[in-house]
């Protein structure tokens, strides 16, 4: 039996897994810092053109998905799997309640 397994759920499962295991989040970092550097850290999003901005658990994303890795292809807001890993990255992060997506 053959399973194919998506890409998104893989990549939020491990997120949860590193961070289930790894040293415990500082507890003076803010939310918007946990989630800025857990984009920062995953090799294939384009964290250079959000914006991140947190109310509460909420957490909105503002930009441009331009990645210049992914040959120049831009996704708009609400398609793809840029979005999609890109939302998976910030749920797995602890606090984060809901994202919110207002990109170009």
């Amino acid at each position: 039996m053959q399973y194919v397994i998506n890409k998104t759920i893989l990549l939020a499962v491990l997120l949860f897994l590193l961070q289930a295991c790894g040293p415990a989040v500082d507890e003076g970092q803010s939310l918007q810092q946990q989630v800025t550097s857990a984009i920062a850290s995953a090799s294939d999003l384009p964290a250079d053109g959000l914006m991140v901005a947190v109310d509460g658990g909420v957490v909105r994303v503002s930009g441009s998905l331009e990645c210049e890795d992914c040959g120049g292809m831009r996704t708009p807001g609400g398609e793809d799997t840029i979005q999609q890993t890109l939302g998976a990255v910030i749920r797995a992060v602890p606090g984060v309640e809901r994202v919110e997506f207002e990109l170009e």
